[in-house]
């Protein structure tokens, strides 16, 4: 009995390894045999199969990543974000948590208007970033803004709504003023 249990984690422990290795294994295994066919098939010319087996080599893997991409990896994704978007809870989180990451580093970006907005008619002014100019979805009157401040060293922040007059755009890039927040003021921000 106790054999049996040694023997079962021991196919088991296997089993994991060859996961890890056969991908690096196969790998290795393909760009070999493609070099060496390569190579033989334009023996007499050594120097013109060496270059040409580099070159079929890179365009495999080329073809390869695309392919993943493409066919495995977007339609992989694609069934994870509609799991994670029908779970009740954690659609609310995934959604937020992606549209904040997407908002800083993705294809449309939100923060591109850093401003300087004087904080509760006093000398205090904080940077942060016009996320949207229309409120009347809210229904907000009036001319007022919302601005979102992020916090030092983190991407977490807070959003204010804020009179319009408050706001003063900067004339610097969004990257820089990201930059210059985050930090805590203490990246150089260049002009």
């Amino acid at each position: 009995m106790k054999i049996l249990k040694i023997l079962k984690t021991f196919f088991r422990y296997f089993l994991q390894g060859l996961l890890y290795t056969a991908p690096l294994g196969a790998t290795a295994y393909i760009i070999y045999f493609i070099f060496s066919f390569t190579s033989n098939f334009l023996e007499e010319n050594y120097v013109e199969g060496y270059w040409i087996g580099i070159v079929a080599i890179i365009l495999l893997i080329t073809f390869l990543g695309y392919i993943g991409r493409t066919i495995i990896a977007q339609p992989l994704m694609a069934l994870v974000e509609q799991i994670l978007k029908n779970t009740p809870f954690v659609k609310f989180v995934y959604s937020s948590i992606k549209d904040v990451l997407g908002a800083f580093v993705g294809k449309d970006k939100k923060f591109k208007k850093p401003v300087l907005v004087k904080m509760y008619g006093t000398e205090i002014e904080k940077i942060g970033f016009v996320t949207q100019s229309d409120l009347s979805v809210l229904n907000i009157v009036g001319k007022k803004v919302a601005v979102y401040f992020p916090y030092t060293y983190t991407f977490m922040g807070e959003l204010f709504i804020v009179p319009a007059e408050s706001v003063t755009p900067l004339n610097i890039p969004t990257s820089d003023a990201l930059k210059f927040v985050i930090s805590g003021g203490v990246t150089n921000v260049n002009n």
